[in-house]
């Protein structure tokens, strides 16, 4: 299922939603070539993501993870470690996950900037990617294994969806072979799926004694509990409600 719009309209021009997906397409092209130059996106994967192991000290200084032919990330004690919680929300390990993260955004972080104004929006957005990666380094502080990804953070916006607008429509794709099918279905029953799944997908990690690679599902769990119970303190209750009462004049109908 991939989320392609909601029946949320928007009172002001998303400002802060859109120049975060402007810094992180950038940071994309700039900074790791777009994924075209492998020794670019290599080495800002393993300089700016965020390592648990070199935040808690748990990973043995030296220790390499090939990351490609003959390219390896290795442990090392580099001041710049300790800004990679903030680092690592803006890099991405590739196409997919890059264009899955900003799809996300784009459906979902509109309407809550638009729910709390723009600089309680930026600190929201950013102190739940902080708690994603606490998350993750929490669940698993020995691994050596970098971590990129704005998905934390884009998850807290989804928890914080989730609490303010549960009933409103998500459209969503469904694809199912070669049939495709866009089915509106309500934001409680997408978000909560959605965290359904990771949570699923993250407790066989939990037994694991080694640090394996793939999805931080962990990050994400962080990242959505953080937007769930944070966004209370950060909402605007006045936009809230003239945002509500704008969206019952353009869909009577919906709940």
């Amino acid at each position: 299922m991939i989320p392609l719009s909601d029946d949320n309209p928007t009172l002001r021009t998303p400002v802060v939603t859109y120049l975060l997906l402007a810094v992180i397409g950038a940071t994309w092209v700039l900074v790791q070539g777009a994924g075209l130059n492998t020794l670019a996106l290599v080495s800002s994967v393993c300089n700016l993501g965020l390592v648990p192991g070199e935040l808690t000290g748990q990973a043995p200084r030296g220790f390499r993870v090939p990351l490609g032919p003959g390219l390896a990330c290795v442990v090392d004690n580099d001041p710049i470690n300790r800004f990679t919680p903030i680092t690592s929300m803006f890099l991405h390990g590739g196409w997919g996950h890059l264009v899955g993260n900003c799809l996300f955004f784009w459906v979902f972080g509109n309407n809550v900037e638009d729910s709390m104004g723009r600089l309680r929006f930026l600190v929201f957005y950013l102190v739940c990617g902080l708690a994603a990666a606490a998350a993750q380094v929490v669940v698993d502080p020995s691994s050596p294994i970098p971590m990129v990804g704005a998905s934390g953070a884009i998850s807290g916006i989804m928890g914080a969806y989730l609490i303010l607008y549960p009933r409103v429509r998500v459209n969503m794709l469904f694809i199912f072979f070669i049939i495709f099918r866009i089915i509106p279905l309500p934001a409680w029953a997408v978000l909560l799926w959605w965290f359904g799944l990771q949570v699923l997908t993250g407790l066989p990690q939990l037994n694991r004694l080694q640090a394996e690679g793939g999805v931080a599902v962990w990050a994400h769990v962080g990242g959505f509990v953080a937007g769930v119970v944070l966004v209370k303190l950060f909402e605007n209750h006045a936009l809230t409600a003239q945002r509500s009462r704008w969206r019952h004049r353009l869909h009577p109908d919906h709940p």
